[in-house]
C-alpha cells in the first residue's frame, strides 16, 4: 500500500493533535527530504515549531493505518520514498 504526501501530512498531524491535545486544525505539517537529514518535518502547534525526523514520522504512520485503516504494521514495514521529479514523498507500507 502506498500513502501519499497528503495521507503522510494526515498521519502527522492527527498523530501530534492527540499527543498534543489540540485540535487538528490548530496543527501545520510541512514534509521534507534531503541528503543530509534524510525525511523530516517542522511541525507548528499553536505558534510553536518543532522537527519531527523519520521516525516520528513512521510512529504517525503507524498510528494512522491503525486508526484510519484498521490494519497493524511495524515501523519496519514502512519505506519512505522521495520522488523528485514529482515532488511528492511517500510511504509505502508492506503488511506483514
Amino acid at each position: 500500500m502506498r500513502l501519499t504526501t497528503d495521507e503522510i501530512v494526515n498521519a502527522v498531524c492527527l498523530h501530534t493533535a492527540e499527543r498534543q491535545q489540540v485540535p487538528v486544525t490548530a496543527v501545520e505539517v510541512e514534509l521534507s527530504w534531503d541528503d543530509e537529514q534524510g525525511f523530516t518535518a517542522e511541525v507548528w502547534v499553536e505558534g510553536r515549531s518543532r522537527y519531527l525526523v523519520e521516525a516520528n514520522l513512521k510512529e504517525s504512520i503507524v498510528r494512522y493505518m491503525l486508526t484510519e485503516y484498521d490494519r497493524r504494521v511495524y515501523p519496519s514495514s514502512i519505506t519512505m520514498v522521495a520522488d523528485e521529479e514529482l515532488e511528492e514523498i511517500f510511504a509505502d507500507v508492506i503488511e506483514e
